[in-house]
């Protein structure tokens, strides 16, 4: 039978959408604290080289001959070389270049280079400081503050700079970074751990509704009983009154079809008596027994047929296979005692039909008969299961076999292969349509042994 394609899962679209939501969320929250982070730092940073600007220019006196000189503003740091803190006063010379004032002692023999623009753009912000980036010695990534002053007494103004190395600063940034980044990703694990058992448990009742439908199927449950949501409910109350309605409408066509052939079996019974009568022999009265037994045979027959749609997968009967397969080779080996007829069979213990106990009596009863008239006395039987609610039935016998085109005409409804053996021909044809009722299939195919091998799939109870 052709399976459907396995659906997403309602749990697995919940939980990543759920996941995917919270790790946008939550890395965006990680990136924006990254960055908030990281501007606090550096303004806490600048806020202490304009410090120093301030301490400069308290420290800053001007000389007559034009000069500059700085008092030691105190910072133990701007005295050793190359520390990583540094500052410089510088004015522009009259090539428009600046020209360095004094420098501290960490300098040694280098300069704070100043951007080009940097004049102009202290001008156009009097009494403002601007940060920028510079190289420093030795590689230092150096972030300079600059201010623009005019010192008393000075003729012109001056620029004040005030510099750090700020690789500690970036190192701390790269710290929180990091350690922000794992928290975050704790979060985030626990976060989708909380909607993992979330959807779980909101779609229990979805997860027990089916296992009663799976029940009610197998025929563990006649209906759901189950205690379930507000919002599931209705639902479980719609299935309900269908399921009763079916069974309603199924009883209501057996008992039609019941009463049809009650009806049809007692003039049946009549004509063939009175064309049996001894007074009323002749040719008439054949034709007429033997007509009358055609139509018994197709009043039986759908009967049959009608009590297998009554009885679909779902109807509440579990037959275990063993025991039908054990019966029926007792019963058919005895009555073909004279041709020497031996079945063997093999079936797990557990393997159960999902129907009537009857109708597989009948399926198989009709398969093993046929095998016993067409087969040379050699019979198997094999049961087993296939998948997790199928189960596979294969029959084979030693006879002459069937060529496709016979096997059509076998399944045929009335077919007959020979015209010389007794019966309807309607064997395999009923066999195919309680197998397809049941949303069976059946096979005939070359059998190993040399004969006809007959091959049926079967729904399979899970207990």
């Amino acid at each position: 039978m052709a399976r459907r394609p396995a659906a997403p899962s309602l749990v697995r679209r919940l939980v990543l959408l759920a996941a995917v939501w919270s790790t946008g969320v939550l890395l965006a929250s990680a990136v924006l604290l990254g960055l908030l982070f990281e501007q606090a730092a550096l303004r806490r940073f600048d806020q202490g080289l304009a410090d120093l600007t301030d301490s400069l220019a308290a420290a800053a006196l001007p000389e007559p001959a034009g000069g500059i000189r700085v008092r030691d503003p105190g910072d133990p740091r701007t005295r050793r070389v190359y520390s990583g803190r540094y500052w410089q006063v510088s004015r522009a010379g009259p090539d428009g270049r600046p020209a360095v004032l004094a420098r501290s002692r960490s300098l040694w023999d280098t300069e704070l280079t100043l951007p080009a623009d940097l004049p102009a753009t202290l001008e156009a912000h009097p009494g403002g400081g601007v940060s920028y980036a510079a190289p420093g010695p030795e590689d230092q990534r150096l972030r300079v503050r600059a201010t623009r002053l005019v010192l008393p007494g000075a003729t012109a103004p001056v620029i004040v700079l005030a510099a750090e190395d700020r690789r500690p600063v970036d190192a701390e940034i790269r710290r929180f970074f990091a350690a922000t980044a794992a928290v975050f990703v704790l979060l985030a694990l626990g976060l989708i751990a909380a909607v993992v058992v979330q959807v779980r448990l909101g779609l229990r009742p979805l997860f027990a509704l089916s296992q009663e439908i799976a029940d009610l199927r197998s025929g563990r449950a006649d209906q759901l009983g189950g205690a379930y949501p507000s919002e599931l409910t209705p639902l479980a109350d719609q299935l309900n009154a269908l399921v009763r309605h079916n069974r309603e409408s199924l009883e209501r066509q057996r008992a039609h079809v019941g009463n049809l052939a009650h009806a049809l079996k007692t003039p049946l019974a009549v004509l063939s008596a009175a064309a049996g009568s001894e007074s009323d022999k002749g040719a008439l009265a054949d034709l007429v027994t033997q007509q009358a037994g055609v139509m018994q045979t197709q009043v039986d027959h759908h009967l049959r047929r009608a009590r297998a749609a009554a009885r679909l997968p779902g109807a509440g009967a579990v037959t275990p296979v063993a025991e039908v397969l054990d019966d029926l080779a007792r019963t058919l080996m005895r009555l073909h005692r004279e041709a020497d007829v031996r079945i063997d069979w093999e079936a797990p213990e557990d393997l159960a039909f999902l129907g009537e106990r009857q109708d597989l009596l009948e399926i198989c009863g009709n398969l093993l008969e046929n095998a016993c008239k067409w087969g040379r006395g050699r019979i198997t039987v094999r049961g087993a299961a296939s998948g997790s609610d199928r189960l596979i039935l294969e029959i084979d016998d030693n006879g002459p076999g069937l060529d496709p085109g016979q096997r059509r005409d076998a399944l045929a409804r009335g077919g007959r292969l020979d015209e010389s053996a007794p019966g309807s021909g309607l064997g395999l044809s009923i066999v195919s349509d309680l197998v397809r009722a049941y949303g069976g299939d059946l096979d005939l195919e070359d059998s190993p042994m040399g004969g006809l091998r007959v091959r049926l799939d079967l729904p399979r109870s899970a207990d």
